[in-house]
């Protein structure tokens, strides 16, 4: 593994691990907090009991952050992860009025935190599209 990949997969990953082990036992009120601002982005988490749902993000988180610390899991499944998990985030910024100025794009005050979102999905698709070929080519000798 090239060290830009490494580096690409180790930061975000270790923040991602570190905020998932964080929410394991995650409380009922703080549990359907986060649930109703993600139904924002994710509608169909509305069906899921605010336990389910802690139990759901906690776990996702830790499965997401794993995947991109572990060196075996392959770039481009460790990226694919990412890039999913950061969609569910993007999608939340745009779907609630309040986190971006009025042209529905810039990040309001209230929507900075959130916006650097879309850096884990910059990071997701980077290491999407530059994991490495499953061959190489050999060299023609002449």
């Amino acid at each position: 593994m090239k060290f830009s990949t490494a580096l690409l997969r180790a930061v975000p990953g270790a923040f991602i691990l570190n905020s998932g082990i964080g929410k394991l036992g995650l409380d009922e009120e703080s549990a359907a907090g986060l649930q109703q601002m993600a139904a924002n982005g994710v509608p169909m988490v509305e069906n899921m009991t605010p336990a389910q749902f802690g139990k759901f993000l906690s776990y996702g988180e830790i499965a997401v952050g794993s995947a991109l610390l572990l060196p075996f899991v392959p770039t481009r499944i460790a990226g694919a992860a990412l890039t999913t998990f950061a969609a569910g985030l993007v999608a939340n910024y745009f779907s609630i009025d309040s986190m971006t100025k009025d042209d529905g794009i810039r990040p309001s005050e209230d929507g900075t935190a959130v916006a650097k979102d879309t850096w884990l999905a910059a990071i997701g698709l980077a290491l999407l599209l530059s994991g490495g070929s499953k061959k190489k080519k050999k060299s023609v000798k002449k």
